[in-house]
């Protein structure tokens, strides 16, 4: 990953943001610096894609593959929110969103029961072979 999220706490002083900073861009990284807050940036956009993914899969309005395809042709994501949910682990995704929406309080990290049952299913993702996806390979 090309990112590194340099988090700023309450006390937080600007020469360690600096210092954090230097280091991220001596390792060939790109730096964006955020607040301390539940999910940071990249956890908390991904997730809330992924999500309304799940919900629109839910709902009938495409396939999962269309979904995914929705964001790579149309907004050139490498790889569709389905199919990242499917590598992170729908576990762990469910375990994210149930911390967001309890720390939150919004609605649009409540888990869709979609992703609830998938788990309760074992289909976990690539790391059970399946989860919005079919996996070869493991």
């Amino acid at each position: 990953m090309k990112l590194v999220e340099v988090v700023r706490g309450s006390q937080t002083s600007d020469a360690t943001v600096a210092a954090a900073s230097a280091v991220a861009r001596r390792m060939g990284k790109e730096v964006i610096e955020v607040k301390d807050s539940p999910g940071f940036a990249t956890s908390r956009l991904g997730l809330a894609l992924g999500l309304e993914a799940m919900r629109m899969l839910e709902r009938g309005v495409a396939s999962a593959a269309d979904i995914d395809r929705a964001m790579e042709l149309g907004y050139g994501h490498p790889m569709g929110p389905l199919r990242v949910s499917d590598l992170v682990g729908l576990d762990v995704r469910l375990a994210i969103a149930e911390n967001l929406h309890r720390e939150l309080g919004e609605s649009q990290f409540r888990p869709p029961e979609i992703l609830r049952k998938r788990v309760r299913e074992g289909k976990l993702g690539r790391k059970t072979g399946e989860g919005f996806h079919k996996w070869q390979e493991r």
